[in-house]
């Protein structure tokens, strides 16, 4: 009965219906995508293994000189704050977490993408993101960050008015599932400071926010690239990502002035040397129906690897510049040149 009804879920090329996103028995109603958040997203519903339950928010913006990352994580058995710093100038980062223990409902995490706010306070770090009737606030402290100086933000982000991209994929157990929405081309207002260092970013600041939701297996991988960016003065953002879920999902999308523009297959080509991944290297990233044509150049490499043998994990977010080609619906080339943003692997237990 499971087999079927894992057969029977659309495959990641549908369009998601608005409605509910999980049925009585906790499994995933529907699998796919769509470019606003249709489907209805509540904790309580949930039927799995409580404990593979993960919740984020994270966000990243920047300009030409500076970016910053911000998460706040509720994954059933640890709490997670974390602050990225990367500057493009002297091709550096700085990140710090700061983990707690199983905190279950306690951090309580929105139903939705589009309202709700988010409070983190733990050991000297603290972290809201405020989002009502979509106007978005971001403000963090976080103590001695870089060892001595402390870390603050205030940030504005302009409401999304334009189409997002948001799927719902079915994992092999059928009461796993992941919702997510990206929302690209934030225009970014504000500042942050380390000690007495502050950047205000510049006009044309931009970013991105990963919303996600879901009841994960133990073991997954993904790839996942993320542009923000002006275009001849119009918005443009590229979300491209692939790696799990059964079937994959299937989250490849260009936004053009607020539209967005569905891709099918994605492949990131990342360089070896020596037969190991050299993350620092030109990337290829192409589609396989000629209408994605990009070099990715790398700058920095933003890593992150732990292995305590029962969670590891591998990250490589790679910061860098884009070029190259994308074809929209109606047969419009856009150039891209010279673009910072990101593209990463990921490979974790957890």
């Amino acid at each position: 009965m499971a087999k079927e009804r894992r057969d029977c879920l659309p495959d990641d090329g549908a369009v998601l219906s608005v409605g509910d996103l999980l049925d009585k028995k906790g499994a995933l109603i529907q699998g796919g995508y769509a470019f606003s958040q249709v489907k209805r997203y509540d904790r309580s519903a949930i039927r799995g293994d409580r404990s593979r339950i993960k919740e984020w928010d994270y966000y990243c913006f920047g300009d030409d000189k500076y970016a910053v990352a911000l998460t706040v994580a509720n994954n059933s058995y640890m709490s997670l704050a974390s602050v990225s710093v990367l500057d493009f100038d002297h091709l550096t980062y700085l990140t710090r977490s700061r983990m707690g223990g199983a905190c279950g409902k306690k951090l309580k995490m929105p139903s939705s993408c589009e309202e709700g706010d988010v409070a983190y306070k733990k050991s000297g770090v603290t972290m809201n993101f405020y989002n009502s009737a979509g106007e978005r606030r971001l403000v963090c402290e976080f103590k001695k960050f870089d060892g001595k100086r402390d870390f603050s933000c205030d940030i504005e982000l302009d409401k999304p008015t334009g189409d997002n991209i948001t799927t719902a994929v079915p994992f092999k157990k059928r009461k796993q599932f992941y919702y997510n929405t990206k929302v690209n081309c934030l225009a970014v207002k504000g500042r942050f400071s380390i000690g007495d260092d502050i950047h205000e970013f510049a006009s044309g600041a931009s970013g991105v926010l990963d919303w996600g939701r879901g009841v994960w297996p133990y073991r997954n991988v993904w790839y996942w690239s993320s542009l923000s960016c002006r275009i001849d003065g119009r918005e443009f953002g590229l979300n491209l990502g692939y790696g799990f879920g059964k079937p994959k999902a299937s989250e490849n999308v260009v936004f053009y002035d607020g539209k967005a523009h569905k891709l099918d297959n994605v492949k990131f080509e990342i360089p070896y040397t020596r037969g190991k991944p050299d993350y620092l290297k030109k990337w290829r990233i192409a589609d396989d129906a000629g209408r994605l044509e990009l070099a990715f150049f790398p700058m920095i490499d933003r890593k992150d690897r732990t292995n305590a043998i029962v969670l590891m994990t591998d990250q490589h977010q790679v910061f860098g510049k884009f070029f190259g080609k994308v074809t929209l619906d109606d047969g419009t080339i856009v150039d891209v040149t010279d673009k910072i943003g990101f593209a990463e692997y990921v490979r974790n237990k957890w």
